[in-house]
């Protein structure tokens, strides 16, 4: 097991007695108020110097009272270095105030506004959604990219059509590791890679594996493939919780990685537990 603090980047919290999430009425196990004493349970040993919110899908017309929600709890928290909102992107300029205003929290980072969840596999290159994604690079923000595998060909063209922003790919693009499906998976996520600006979020492969009986080895390809194509300069650790009990607590997917990359030499594992995460999201 690592001996160092680490940074979580990818941490959801939420009251069901303050905003709605429709989403959670399709997830039972997870149907119910998450917050920092219950995450401060869930890691046990671990110990998390910091982390990252990242939205969590409450209603759109809600999102920025999750916004000011957080803050608060930032205020109270030290360990909330970063905050990730959601921000209706495909309005193109017309988000701008409202994106301004968001980066005058320099706890701010950037916007994650969920791509995989829109019927239209085209979403992402609407000319209002790639206005909106450019908009985030002229502010000093960037974009989490949430998509399954068909969205990554659109994808990898948002990418082109944005070289002034910086991209974080969350979960891996979530990959069908349940059905141990690689290409074309693999080959879209090597020639994202390629960009320079795109960076690889090392979550969700519980959630995307068999629920119930995943086994650590069954990440070993997805993880090699990612490890390749990013080294180990552009990858960081986040653990997805709660969204992660779906399929593991805290510690087993957390050992699981350590299990992964216990070959690898200190620097590469405090770069990707640690030092990555205060480079990209700026957690100086």
């Amino acid at each position: 097991m690592i001996n160092f603090p680490v940074v979580d980047t990818h941490v959801h919290v939420w009251d069901l007695d303050r905003l709605r999430y429709p989403w959670l009425d399709r997830c039972p196990s997870i149907n119910r108020t998450f917050l920092l004493n219950d995450f401060d349970t869930a890691r046990g040993p671990i110990e998390v110097e910091k982390l990252v919110f990242v939205q969590c899908e409450c209603l759109p017309k809600q999102h920025l009272d999750e916004l000011r929600w957080v803050q608060s709890l930032a205020n109270g928290d030290p360990r909330i270095w970063g905050i990730v909102p959601w921000a209706p992107l495909e309005s193109g300029d017309e988000v701008s105030e409202e994106l301004r205003q968001m980066a005058s929290d320099p706890r701010v980072k950037g916007v994650r506004r969920i791509i995989m969840s829109e019927a239209d596999v085209n979403f992402c290159i609407r000319p209002g959604f790639t206005r909106g994604v450019q908009l985030l690079g002229e502010m000093d923000l960037h974009f989490e990219i949430t998509i399954a595998p068909i969205h990554m060909p659109n994808t990898l063209e948002l990418i082109r059509r944005c070289p002034g922003v910086s991209f974080i790919l969350d979960h891996l693009g979530n990959p069908d590791i349940a059905g141990s499906v690689l290409e074309p998976w693999a080959t879209h996520l090597r020639e994202m890679a390629s960009f320079e600006n795109v960076w690889c979020k090392v979550s969700g492969l519980a959630t995307n594996a068999n629920l119930e009986s995943w086994k650590r080895e069954d990440f070993v390809p997805y993880l090699d493939t990612v490890f390749e194509a990013f080294g180990t300069h552009r990858v960081v650790y986040a653990s997805d919780w709660p969204h992660a009990l779906r399929a593991t607590d805290y510690v087993r997917w957390f050992e699981a990685l350590d299990w992964a990359t216990c070959a690898w030499d200190e620097a590469s594992r405090r770069r990707l537990f640690h030092d990555n995460a205060v480079q990209f999201y700026r957690l100086g």
